[in-house]
Order: C-alpha cells, then structure tokens, then sequence
C-alpha cells in the first residue's frame, strides 16, 4: 500500500483548470488525462486493485473514490441535481490563491450528500445544516445593520 498524498486541492484543481476540465460537468477524456498525470488510483482497497481509467468507465459510473498525488477525490455523477446547469445557477466563484474554482452552495451540496445516502454523506449533513444556519444568521445580521 502507497503512503496517502497530503489533500492538495489546489494542486487538482490547477491541473483540472490547465486541461480544460470544467468542475461540476466533466470533460471526461480531459479529467482522465488529468487523473492519470497524478497517479490516480481506487481508493478503499487494502491492495491495489486492477481498474482501466478511461473516459467510458468513468461515464458508466455512478461514483467513483481515487486516492492521487494531490490528495483524495471523490466523483459523483449526478447526485440529487440535474446536472452542470442546475448547480452553476448558486454556485459562487472563489479566488483560491489566484485561480477561480466555482464552489456549489451548501444547500445543493446538503442536496446531493442527502441523495447518495451514505453513511459518512449523512452523517456530515448534521454539519452543514448547522453551518447553513450560521450563515443564514450571519447574513440575518448584517441585514439588520
């Protein structure tokens, strides 16, 4: 078993961004190219496990867990939406150390953790509903001000 990469989602997001990869709907041959430039791997497996990392395994899948050089991914197709075009309507860019990443808003995010139903999606949405409640109370605040 290989030591896990520390997360480095500027590092993945970078390499996404230079390949043309855009965040929520995937350009799978380009994110192929991408996965392969940092090693991916399936995750979860005590031994490594034969997987051929190609643009049509990754369409016909539902979800998929890879551990690269640039720290752990997970993709999900479809989760609970509709798609690029219903997630980019609430989606907020963000400056991440001079690259913009789109980043969905909690709510679609509680949206797809509740639609895939695991264990460790359902519990984190305790979290996010309390951080979505500190939001809206801060943005309450400021409101009033």
């Amino acid at each position: 078993m290989t030591a896990q990469a520390a997360f480095d989602p500027l590092r993945l997001f970078r390499e996404l961004n230079e390949a043309g990869v855009r965040f929520v709907v995937i350009n799978l041959t380009a994110l192929v190219n991408v996965l392969q430039r940092l090693n991916a791997r399936l995750r979860g497996t005590d031994r490594p496990v034969p997987f051929r990392l190609d643009a049509r395994r990754l369409a016909k899948g539902r979800s998929f867990t890879f551990a690269t050089d640039a720290g752990d991914l997970d993709l999900l197709a479809r989760p609970g939406t509709d798609g690029f075009e219903d997630l980019v309507r609430s989606a907020e860019a963000n400056d991440l150390d001079g690259l913009t990443v789109l980043v969905t808003s909690i709510d679609d995010l509680i949206r797809m953790k509740r639609a895939c139903g695991r264990p460790k999606d359902l519990i984190e949405l305790e979290v996010l509903g309390a951080l979505r409640d500190e939001l809206d109370q801060a943005a309450a605040d400021e409101r009033r001000r």
